[in-house]
């Protein structure tokens, strides 16, 4: 009975390293090893460089289009300070936690400040996916629904300008967008005041500078360095293919998840084998 219990162990172990391997394979592992392979990433201190050049600078004046697809200038925006998201419809985890985080900064920024006192804009940058309709479902899903947000579709030919402007950067990759989680205050006039890095927004991030503003006594920017924004460059999880030039959502995780519930059922089925034999082997003695 020994021999057949080794073995059967043997037999075991032979198949879980079988899934174990699969597992790996279809999970963030091979993820990360294509990524290194296949791209070259996006230049952080570069970015982060793009990002600090251009406070101070003044907003051309483009114009794009609200949730109802109506047309809307920035310039509209002038005459009270804006602050301004870089997002993409098609990321189902980073952007929304980020949207939804600014939002509770917002609110708590709008109870010390009082409401109508700054508006906020969230940009689609991934053009033509991020379209008026498709903000229009992504602010509905987020339950973002105050009246001085809104979620603006510029045209894809002036994306590249429109994010140099603000200093955004952003890299399609085989394994998804590499981007700067940045959110930007511009004054009253226009001119970009300062950059806030970061997937979470404290109230007190948004408060001090807003308030500095609406008083008419600006702060200086904040001089954090390269190591400041390292950790806040995300790669999200919509991949892209560069053979079709769209986006496709990741089945890795999917994999994932599928390769650990099946190596855990094969798991609980050989226990209970062995259970099983040895209760049947029991009652042989016993009989």
């Amino acid at each position: 009975m020994n021999r057949h219990r080794a073995a059967r162990l043997a037999r075991a172990g032979a198949i879980a390293l079988v899934l174990l391997a699969a597992l790996c394979l279809s999970g963030p592992f091979a993820a990360t090893a294509a990524s290194a392979a296949n791209s070259p990433g996006l230049d952080l201190q570069e970015a982060l460089r793009a990002s600090r050049a251009v406070v101070g600078h003044s907003i051309g004046n483009y114009t794009l289009r609200d949730r109802a697809g109506r047309p809307v200038r920035l310039s509209d925006y002038r005459g009270k300070p804006l602050l301004v998201s870089f997002i993409y419809t098609g990321c189902f985890k980073v952007c929304p936690a980020t949207t939804r985080a600014l939002q509770s900064a917002v609110v708590a920024a709008q109870a010390a400040l009082g409401t109508g006192r700054f508006n906020i804009v969230s940009i689609g940058y991934n053009q033509p996916e991020d379209s008026p309709q498709a903000l229009k479902s992504f602010a509905s899903q987020n339950g973002i629904h105050q009246p001085d947000w809104e979620f603006l579709s510029p045209p894809g030919a002036i994306v590249k300008s429109l994010t140099r402007d603000f200093g955004f950067s952003f890299l399609a990759t085989t394994s998804g967008f590499e981007h700067v989680l940045q959110l930007t205050l511009v004054d009253r006039r226009g001119r970009i005041y300062r950059q806030i890095y970061g997937e979470s927004f404290s109230a007190e991030t948004l408060i001090k500078p807003l308030k500095q503003l609406l008083d008419g006594a600006p702060v200086a920017e904040s001089s954090g360095g390269f190591s400041e924004i390292v950790e806040r460059v995300r790669l999200l999880c919509s991949v892209y293919d560069p053979a079709t030039g769209e986006y496709r959502v990741s089945y890795s995780l999917v994999f994932e998840i599928a390769g650990g519930l099946t190596f855990l059922l094969f798991m609980l089925w050989f226990a209970l084998s062995e259970w099983l034999a040895v209760r049947a082997a029991r009652r042989r003695l016993l009989a």
